[in-house]
């Protein structure tokens, strides 16, 4: 089939590659956001997606808005068979969802009817999910409701990070979204309708929702911290600036101190919680780099009965 890929973040490479090397399909554009400011300079530069097409010597289109007459225009004249899609950022309008013959085709990483939304992975890792994965269905109006051609599952580990889950995910899913496109073009695959039962919502996480409740219990401060790496980060306030909690690790067997009670040694930084304490691994002070927690509390020398939070 001739492809027109839709696609913008990191993520989104693996698919991409994927399908350029593939020998029974061509990829001849790629949809991406426009370039975006970025780096201290705030200098424009263009998405992974974008480079990597045009180090492919691929078509690069980058609307403003997929509703953008001209966009639409030139996808019309491109005429393509199917328009894959792996975090592309925008709402796709009717009028363009018709172009394609076989529509345009999602990787989506949850298994869905589960976490429809913006953040599946971050909130898969903050509900303490075991198993998640990633699944193809035919974009429609609604939000991520489309039937589903197939999935991949993946096991959620106890470390796991957003970012660890969702690097694994992008892998697997490249093969899955291959495959996909192989059994729509030989007719071998029909996509089936979501059930009605099981459905969940991924909202974006904001930095608001990343701000650590040293009240909750271990086990959720952990979740957060996990699922917010590495972005937004979670965070808290230490002296009235706030500080990001790179890493953390719970520690069942201290339970003496108070929610948000900070107590260190040489070696370890431990904060209390709701139940049981966590162990400060890596820290981001305000302004600064990442470091070891302890070099921090060394240097910020932590009087006793201080604490993390409101």
């Amino acid at each position: 089939m001739r492809l027109v890929f839709a696609g913008t973040p990191e993520v989104a490479l693996p698919a991409l590659d994927a399908l350029i090397a593939s020998e029974k399909h061509e990829v001849v554009a790629v949809v991406t956001r426009p370039d975006a400011p970025a780096g201290r300079g705030r200098r424009m530069v263009a998405s992974p997606v974008a480079e990597r097409a045009e180090e492919a010597g691929i078509e690069v289109l980058k609307p403003a808005k997929p509703r953008d007459p001209e966009f639409l225009a030139r996808l019309g004249e491109i005429a393509p068979d199917c328009c894959p899609v792996v975090a592309y950022g925008a709402l796709l309008p009717k009028a363009a969802l018709e172009i394609p013959a076989h529509g345009w085709v999602n990787l989506h990483f949850s298994l869905l009817p589960a976490w429809r939304g913006a953040a599946p992975v971050q909130h898969s890792v903050l509900a303490g999910d075991e198993m998640t994965g990633a699944s193809t269905f035919q974009i429609e109006e609604g939000l991520d409701s489309g039937p589903v051609f197939g999935v991949v599952t993946e096991e959620v580990r106890a470390s796991d990070t957003s970012g660890d889950l969702l690097t694994r995910l992008a892998f697997a899913g490249a093969g899955l979204l291959e495959a996909t496109m192989d059994g729509i073009e030989n007719g071998t695959l029909l996509p089936v309708p979501q059930p009605s039962e099981g459905i969940s919502l991924a909202p974006k996480i904001t930095v608001e929702d990343a701000e650590i409740d040293w009240t909750a219990p271990a086990l959720r401060v952990d979740r957060l911290v996990r699922a917010c790496t590495p972005a937004p980060g979670a965070w808290t306030t230490f002296r009235e600036e706030r500080l990001k909690v790179v890493s953390a690790r719970p520690v069942t067997d201290r339970t003496d101190l108070a929610p948000g009670q900070l107590a260190a040694t040489k070696k370890a930084v431990y904060v209390g919680t709701g139940s049981h304490a966590v162990e400060l691994t890596w820290v981001r002070p305000q302004g600064k780099k990442p470091m070891l927690a302890a070099d921090w509390a060394r240097g910020v020398r932590i009087a006793e009965g201080e604490r993390l939070g409101a």
